[in-house]
């Protein structure tokens, strides 16, 4: 063992920490500074290996080989070179033990790319080509279905536009905007995307439209690769690459040939495109050309401090491609890509996230995983490990998602991101990423329960219902927030092309690649693991049987989550074996769920009930029509933003199972909760009934016949407004409901109602006499009868409900709608303006929907998934009474 830095450290260790570059400048031995280490170029720092190598031989930089500073230890003297200097005072006997330590480590590092067989201990993938999603049975389903026909609207020719401009070759149709715009130097990384999002949607669909697309465009591509005859293939010129290694200002190159080259290896992996492949190979010697050519001319360290700009994924797609093609260059600039000052911080689990670009990084510590698979090496395993869980108990929202503003803020130091900026959507895509590797290798639960929370409630998110190419760069998180309202607002189809576009198709391509997983255990048995609710059907080709998992809608009156899963033959099975080999299930039991209530069975015979945060394990030998049942709770609770200081302690997050509840609210936040035990105390459900209570009036225009316009509550008064568009708050404050009255002493009338504003529970519309503007009242009035109302049927109109209004305080007296499109409580000779159309309600309850009790006024909750341009608040102010 060595100690260093005040830790103990194997041979092993050691050398690994050594190629991360977390050791420091030889002349001090202190760690490199973590603000040395950004997203922003600095000065040279003193990272190792360059330094310390020129320390321990006395060389200088001018002078000395670098050939063997980036890993590719070809020969085994240039590795025993590396060994550190021994110190004078040790024995003859224990410097060569080192040095056979030293020799022995060369050995094993030597046959890079042997794991040792680590691999076979994770979790297998199934194919995409083997999961289906219902287009309309699930949030996903619908998601996926939604992004088909944003790829299927795309242009390949303006999509390439670029790429055939750079390499000379004719620019047939018109560029598109936003980040693709031809003046834009990220141009092309939505395409490198467009490739990735393709390959899994067909995987996931086989919709043959879109293979020829997709075909089309490779073959487009290839043709400026071709033309341009190095290897390289951009949208851009190479000479920002010359800018990029000189460190002078460029928008990340690197970052979009990452794309380029993760679609292009995609198109291998899921179309089985050969001459994609031919591509990614092409590039991947181009730019190991490039980067030698870097520290053979400076230094190592000059490569090292051009990492500081964002580089993508390029470590994670450079040892993607290692482990189909085997080629050692590939591995060795894997390896030059993996940022050493980042990675070195996490090594010794110092949480120094604070001020570092988020999505900068998180694709580092991607590839930093893929390494750990790649060679076994422990230390990448514990970097991914404590990266998460750094994240997960300091830097995340109860969305799951992390950043403000692109950026990590201070640990447990959240009250002050809750803005519009919060929590950029590329990070939770690569996030995601990072888990599902973490749940392979250690089949730990809070790994998928993590999965599911930011992937219900930060992936799902961010389409605008079922418009296709509607995506918003930011998840804003403040009060009051709005995903229309950000800096970026919604992202148009043709115009954006944001890098949140880019991962937003990629996410709504690849849902079915986290619902299952399979392994084989020591004597040679197949489990599946189910791990997330999703109605779908998995093909197990190692049994020859059909998985179908159906979800039932889960609503808030009815708080269970129902699932069934039946099993089917494939067609193509022997018909002479009814059943299949012994085999089982483990069954994900949440942690938001409750052993009370729940309810296992297979075949109608019950099954024992795990705790939340197991696994319902499930052995047989399943034969055709098998159908396993499992019935679970779903409760409500609060969770505390992450923030430590004691003035936040109150600001707390809403969620039902998995849901993410954000209140309608432009701004209010405050609720007080008294004494209550329970939050089912102060949070009611929302019966789907009462949807038949929703309703919305409208009234034509005086001054424009043509217009129409709604009955709209406008910060506490009613207005008349022109109609609005679905998905806003106008539809919120144009719909009311109609409660049946039962303040009247009148028995018999049942078309006595009090008018309750949608987003208002328990407020009422109320006059204030003759000639004055309605209002809404969220505390009551002392004069009840002022918010009562009789509803007459006008009878005018064949096609549609004509109605007045009138006060049943002051009989004669009816809610009239005027020019000026004030609304006001008139008498007599004004009943014209008193005639509404009445119609079910603009918008409806979503079936997750509760009430809150407020301080000041009610809160209706609805999941942050289905909201549009709504104003919402996710974290509320919930305070105690004071004793």
């Amino acid at each position: 063992m060595f100690r260093f830095l005040g830790f103990n450290f194997s041979v092993e260790m050691l050398f690994s920490l050594i190629l991360i570059g977390l050791l420091g400048s030889a002349s001090n031995l202190t760690p490199v500074s973590g603000k040395e280490c950004t997203n922003t170029p600095t000065k040279l720092s003193p990272h190792f290996p360059h330094n310390l190598l020129l320390s321990f031989k006395g060389g200088n930089k001018h002078t000395t080989n670098n050939g063997h500073l980036h890993l590719n230890h070809a020969q085994s003297k240039t590795w025993m070179d590396l060994l550190p200097p021994q110190h004078t005072s040790i024995s003859p006997e224990e410097k060569e033990n080192r040095e056979l330590d030293w020799a022995m480590l060369y050995r094993k590092i030597n046959k890079a790319g042997n794991s040792d067989g680590i691999e076979s201990r994770f979790l297998k993938e199934f194919s995409l080509h083997d999961v289906h999603l219902d287009p309309n049975k699930s949030a996903q389903g619908r998601a996926q279905q939604t992004n088909l026909e944003y790829l299927l609207l795309l242009n390949v020719d303006s999509l390439v536009w670029s790429f055939r401009k750079q390499a000379g070759l004719d620019t047939p149709g018109v560029p598109y905007g936003g980040w693709e715009g031809p003046e834009i130097e990220i141009r092309g990384h939505f395409v490198g995307h467009y490739m990735s999002a393709t390959a899994k949607m067909w995987a996931s669909t086989h919709n043959s439209t879109l293979k020829s697309k997709m075909d089309h465009l490779v073959d487009a591509l290839h043709s400026c690769q071709k033309k341009i005859d190095s290897g390289y293939l951009s949208a851009f010129p190479s000479e920002f690459f010359d800018r990029f290694e000189a460190i002078q200002p460029v928008w990340a190159p690197y970052y979009t040939i990452h794309k380029i080259m993760a679609g292009l290896l995609d198109q291998y992996l899921y179309v089985k495109n050969e001459q994609a492949l031919k591509m990614v190979i092409g590039m991947a010697q181009y730019f190991e050309n490039r980067v030698r050519n870097v520290i053979s001319k400076d230094t190592i360290e000059r490569h090292w401090e051009s990492l500081n700009e964002e580089t993508g994924g390029m470590n994670d797609v450079l040892y993607d491609l290692y482990t189909i093609t085997r080629n050692p260059k590939h591995l060795v600039l894997a390896h030059l890509f993996d940022k050493p000052c980042f990675l070195g911080l996490l090594a010794l689990q110092a949480d120094s996230l604070s001020g570092f670009h988020v999505n900068t990084h998180i694709p580092i510590i991607i590839g930093a995983q893929k390494r750990y698979e790649i060679t076994g090496d422990p230390l990448y395993k514990v970097i991914g490990t404590y990266f998460m869980d750094a994240v997960n108990s300091s830097h995340s929202y109860a969305t799951g998602g992390t950043s403000v503003s692109e950026f990590w803020y201070d640990p447990n130091h959240l009250a002050e991101t809750l803005t519009t900026e919060t929590e950029e959507s590329c990070t939770t895509y690569n996030m995601l990423k990072v888990s599902r590797n973490l749940f392979k290798w250690t089949k730990e639960m809070a790994y998928v329960d993590y999965y599911e929370r930011a992937l219900t409630n930060g992936v799902l998110s961010i389409q605008r219902g079922r418009e296709p190419g509607k995506m918003i760069y930011m998840l804003p998180l403040g009060r009051g927030a709005s995903k229309a309202a950000s800096f970026h607002g919604w992202g148009t189809p043709f115009n954006s092309f944001w890098c949140c576009y880019g991962t937003g198709i990629e996410s709504f391509s690849k849902l079915g690649d986290s619902i299952y997983f399979e392994e084989e255990n020591e004597d040679g048995r197949l489990g599946l693991y189910i791990v997330q609710f999703v109605s779908s059907s998995l093909t197990w080709k190692s049994l020859g049987i059909v998985v179908n998992q159906q979800v039932h809608p889960v609503q808030s009156f009815n708080p269970y989550l129902h699932v069934k899963i039946t099993f089917f033959s494939l067609p193509e099975a022997s018909t002479t074996n009814t059943t299949t080999p012994s085999s089982y299930l483990n069954i994900r039991i949440p942690f938001w769920t409750k052993l009370h209530g729940a309810k296992a069975t297979l075949n109608d015979k019950n099954l024992p009930i795990p705790n939340p945060g197991e696994f319902l394990m499930v052995s047989n030998k399943w034969s055709a029509n098998d159908q396993l049942l499992l019935k679970l709770p779903l409760e409500l609770r609060i969770e505390k933003l992450k923030d430590k200081r004691s003035e936040y302690q109150s600001i707390k997050a809403i969620l039902f199972g998995p849901y993410l509840l954000a209140g309608l609210s432009k701004g209010d936040w405050e609720i007080n909760i008294g004494s209550a035990k329970s939050v089912s105390d102060w949070i009611e459900p929302i019966p789907s009934d009462l949807n038949a209570q929703l309703v919305s009036f409208t009234q034509q225009s005086e001054k424009n016949k043509e217009e129409i316009l709604i009955l709209t509550n406008s910060n506490n008064t009613l207005k008349m407004t022109s109609l609005f568009q679905y998905g806003t708050d106008a539809v919120i404050h144009a719909t009311f409901r109609l409660i049946q009255s039962t303040l009247s002493n009148n028995k018999s009338n049942k078309n006595e109602f009090v008018i309750e504003p949608f987003d208002l529970p328990g407020a009422t519309v109320v006059h204030q006499g003759r000639g004055k503007p309605l209002k809404i009242s969220t505390s009551g009035t002392s004069n009840e009868s002022s918010s009562l109302f009789s509803i007459v049927d006008m009878q005018e109109d064949p096609l549609m409900k004509v109605v007045a209004l009138e006060s049943v305080s002051k009989p004669g007296c009816f809610i009239c709608g005027y020019a000026d499109k004030k609304v006001k409580l008139d008498c007599g000779k004004a009943m014209e303006k008193s005639k509404f159309s009445i119609f079910q309600g603009a918008r409806e309850y979503n079936p997750i929907s509760f009430v809150a009790k407020g301080a000041q006024r009610n809160f209706v909750l609805e999941p942050l998934m289905s909201l549009r341009d709504e104003s919402y608040t996710v974290y509320f102010n919930i305070s105690a009474a004071s004793v």
